[in-house]
């Protein structure tokens, strides 16, 4: 049974933008980004900037809220 919009909600789940979320979830907590704090901003966030900073020298969390 494939499942329709009306099972999961009012949005449908894109499988191929879960992976995306996932693996950008991956690279947050990855660079020090607390697991839940990195799913809440990994798709609103450049990780590409957190990394420089965070590279830099940058507590992960000021990173986070630097960049959002």
């Amino acid at each position: 049974m494939q499942r329709t919009q009306m099972d999961v909600g009012l949005e449908a789940v894109d499988p191929e933008s879960q992976l995306v979320h996932q693996w950008r979830v991956t690279r947050l907590t990855g660079l020090g980004v607390p697991r839940l704090m990195a799913e809440v901003d990994a798709d609103n966030v450049d990780w590409h900037q957190i990394a420089r900073l965070v590279h830099g020298g940058c507590p992960p969390r000021l990173a986070l809220r630097i960049v959002r």
